[in-house]
């Protein structure tokens, strides 16, 4: 099946909630495939697509939050949780600092899984020493924070001063850092994103760096 199709295909399906013709796609590019390449190459760049339209403003973020699911979801049969085909990587974590919502949290949890990556899933509401302390005990590399407030954001900073040493490396997300370009620079981010795109784009680089 051509890709691109394959793509406007799944992107359709999700968008419509429709899991049974989501799974056809996956299940007809993956007979040709192995899982690995249709977690990465299908799923992804459908996901990015969702992303990109969500950001432009023409989709809401329940059906970004959907899509994610609902591709984790099938991905996962395709793929367990923990399978040696899983995408190599550094440990990753995800989590909200001080801040109480998880929506923004769980759509990237969720479109990252179901690109192949596995993270660990830190909580939400959690203070920056609790947050190290969770790092140092699963051995995380990467560290994924999402924000809502502008308060929370600047804790970024203090987060980086605990772990700069063990050189894990941080990227933000949220408000804050969309209303002010230049914030994660301030905090000492290492990298910020915006939308699910931004997250597998910015992943897939550190992977290929590690």
């Amino acid at each position: 099946m051509d890709i691109q199709k394959a793509v406007e295909r799944l992107e359709r399906s999700l968008l419509l909630l429709d899991r049974t013709s989501a799974w056809d796609v996956i299940f007809e590019v993956s007979s040709d495939t192995d899982p690995f390449e249709t977690a990465s190459a299908l799923v992804s760049l459908t996901l990015e697509r969702i992303g990109k339209d969500w950001e432009k403003g023409n989709l809401s973020l329940s059906q970004v939050y959907m899509s994610g699911v609902i591709c984790e979801e099938l991905i996962d049969q395709l793929l367990p949780p923990k399978s040696p085909t899983r995408i190599d990587q550094p440990n990753m974590g995800i989590a909200v600092l001080e801040d109480f919502h998880v929506l923004g949290k769980r759509i990237i949890f969720s479109v990252l899984r179901a690109g192949g990556f596995e993270l660990e899933d830190l909580g939400h509401g959690i203070s920056v020493n609790e947050l190290v302390a969770k790092v140092s005990e699963k051995n995380i590399r990467v560290l994924l924070i999402s924000v809502l407030m502008l308060p929370s954001a600047l804790r970024v900073k203090e987060l980086k001063e605990q772990l700069i040493e063990s050189g894990v490396k941080i990227i933000v997300g949220g408000a804050p850092f969309r209303f002010d370009a230049n914030l994660w620079k301030e905090v000492n981010a290492d990298y910020c994103g915006h939308n699910p795109a931004d997250a597998i784009r910015i992943v897939k680089q550190i992977t290929s760096m590690s």
